[in-house]
């Protein structure tokens, strides 16, 4: 096993933004890649790091002390596919839309997206007919993008290679990235490149998962390996302004368990909208930029790990089978934070090929196919992928008729 810190980085304790100093406020302990699904052959050859989480004092960013080298988390095997939930398709299908009606509308629109996944929102842009380029270094979900039309890229997005696209294609209109922009340390490079590429009057924007929706629910199985940066609305409008930009507007979105997304444009360009200013306010109010609202929140998290354990550890004196649904990224946390192994949860079952018949990073529980939750129900499901509970729950009716019970523990443990 290979268990150390991944690239060089910035001088450990400063700021990847502002290089100001970060103070952490949550240790989650020695923890694997999140989306190294293991095989028999790769099972002694696993990657852990130190996952811990720190606030700077000088820009408020949140992000992680150590960060795994990228080629290590996004390499052909990455086995994250957008398409896979009807509501992320759906999500990404109106965002495109949108996209079409309000920015691309000049004689010959450009829109780029950072981490295109596998197509799922360029593919209504390339059906609109409009330019485009997806970066996408993931060799597999990149494959899958191109078969439906879509241009993709395999370069990771930094200053180098934005500087070179706009050479061979001209500035965008639109640079877009979802779930993705989190992921990158090097924001330097990223807000460089977008500057180097974007047309004038255009627009970055990207979503990400919420620190306010994060701290309210006490979701922390957010923070993991890819999710370097915890973004919040004040943290992106200093780091924005750092590089020449501005904040210009924010949503919120009910994807991911909670998200914003924030469009970002030259500053003086556009004028920011009120939805800013009442963003900034409410996160002031709530002391989200405060150290002891952080320190409160890892309070939490220490509480959420003890009672899931003690109520799986319950069960299984019990007697009682506890599978998991959903072998997400974000359950690598969960189950290595808290120790939960196959002796307290007997399998994984998930709909994606790429992760069936393997092992979860770290844990080594193994994951079936969606078929093996009902051969037969067991009598708890620990729902790891709390965030499209609603999707899930409807689909399993079949398995509370059953009498089986779903076990959540966002924002606590509960048994439903």
């Amino acid at each position: 096993m290979t268990d150390r810190v991944g690239p060089a980085q910035e001088e450990k304790g400063r700021c990847r933004v502002c290089g100001g100093a970060v103070h952490e406020f949550l240790d989650l302990g020695r923890n694997p890649l999140s989306d190294n699904f293991l095989t028999a052959e790769n099972l002694g050859d696993e990657f852990f790091f130190r996952l811990s989480v720190g606030f700077c004092e000088s820009c408020t960013m949140v992000q992680l002390g150590e960060v795994p080298p990228r080629e290590r988390m996004f390499h052909d095997d990455y086995p994250y596919y957008s398409s896979g939930s009807s509501v992320m398709r759906k999500h990404f299908e109106q965002t495109a839309r949108e996209f079409l009606e309000t920015e691309a509308t000049g004689d010959d629109p450009f829109i780029v997206e950072i981490g295109c996944n596998d197509g799922v929102l360029l593919k209504t842009v390339h059906d609109a007919g409009v330019r485009h380029l997806g970066f996408e270094p993931s060799g597999k979900v990149a494959e899958v993008a191109r078969g439906k039309g879509v241009r993709v890229t395999g370069d990771f997005f930094e200053e180098a290679t934005a500087v070179a696209v706009r050479a061979a294609d001209g500035p965008a209109d639109v640079i877009f990235a979802a779930n993705t922009i989190c992921h990158i340390p090097y924001m330097g490079s990223i807000l460089k490149g977008v500057d180097a590429l974007l047309g004038p009057g255009g627009v970055f924007v990207f979503e990400d998962p919420y620190l306010g929706e994060i701290v309210s629910k006490t979701s922390f199985d957010q923070i993991y390996d890819e999710h370097c940066f915890l973004f919040s609305a004040h943290s992106v409008a200093e780091m924005a302004r750092r590089h020449g930009f501005a904040l210009v507007d924010v949503r919120r979105l009910e994807v991911h368990g909670g998200e914003i997304r924030y469009t970002l444009a030259r500053a003086g360009e556009r004028e920011p909208t009120a939805d800013v200013a009442a963003l900034l306010a409410e996160e002031d109010e709530r002391g989200l930029t405060d150290p002891a609202t952080l320190k409160g929140f890892a309070a939490k998290v220490v509480e959420i790990k003890d009672t899931l354990v003690t109520l799986l550890r319950r069960l299984k004196d019990e007697g009682r089978t506890v599978v998991a649904y959903g072998a997400t990224a974000k359950s690598a946390t969960v189950t290595n934070f808290c120790g939960i192994g196959p002796d307290l949860v007997s399998f994984v079952c998930d709909t994606t090929p790429a992760k069936q018949d393997r092992l979860s990073p770290g844990a080594h529980i193994p994951v079936r196919p969606a078929s093996a939750f009902s051969d037969p129900y067991p009598d708890y499901a620990l729902l790891f992928a709390w965030n499209h509970a609603e999707e899930i729950m409807a689909k399993e009716q079949d398995f509370r008729r059953s009498g089986g019970r779903w076990i959540l523990y966002v924002p606590k443990v509960r048994v439903v």
